[in-house]
């Protein structure tokens, strides 16, 4: 199969890409570290690249605790002031404690649901919505369901969660599967099981 036809045509500008695109996009994600983690990373690209992100993404994860809500919960302001002074992330001083202050807003959804898991994914009903997009240009920014859910954590106090960061979150943890018809991943997406931890829970 050759890369042009056989994936979708986002990923080819790096093999950094392709992985991402490979292994990761897409791909039903139901553990809370990595929910945050993506969280977090979509809003950070508010206003910049995917690949300025992936390429920052193991500094964010030395820069923020390995992405455990607990611990970034307990940030404080000489946190940010070392936050503000590394390099190795998007050094924004608003993104930056947003991130803070969307762990703690992270840890009273946990309170509430049992689960972020359980929370984000009676959106779509614990299984993922399945797309049929031949062209790139047919891939909405947003969504009827990302609107509600930008909605509802913005109503929780996260911030950086406006509806398009929230459908490029929800497209990263495979709620939606918006690979291309073209796309050898699609196909093999589309067959993962339900996820019956959350699927019965309604939103409150």
């Amino acid at each position: 199969m050759s890369a042009a036809t056989s994936r979708c045509p986002w990923c080819l500008g790096s093999d950094l890409y392709r992985r991402y695109h490979d292994e990761e996009w897409g791909v039903p994600v139901h553990d809370d570290r990595r929910l945050f983690e993506f969280l977090i990373l979509e809003g950070a690209q508010a206003g910049l690249s995917w690949s300025t992100i992936l390429n920052k993404r193991e500094n964010y994860r030395r820069a923020f605790a390995r992405f455990d809500p607990n611990k970034v919960a307990r940030f404080g302001a000489r946190d940010v002031k070392r936050l503000l002074a590394d390099a190795g992330i998007v050094r924004n001083r608003l993104k930056i404690k947003s991130t803070i202050g969307n762990a703690r807003a992270f840890l009273e959804v946990q309170r509430e649901f049992g689960s972020f898991d359980a929370y984000l994914w009676a959106f779509v009903g614990g299984r993922p919505l399945q797309d049929l997009r031949r062209r790139m240009k047919q891939v909405p920014a947003r969504t009827p369901v990302s609107d509600a859910l930008s909605k509802d954590l913005k109503r929780r106090g996260f911030r950086f969660v406006g509806s398009t960061i929230v459908y490029a979150f929800m497209q990263a943890v495979g709620m939606v599967n918006d690979h291309l018809t073209i796309c050898f991943r699609r196909t093999q997406l589309a067959g993962l099981p339900r996820a019956a931890s959350s699927a019965t829970l309604r939103r409150k």
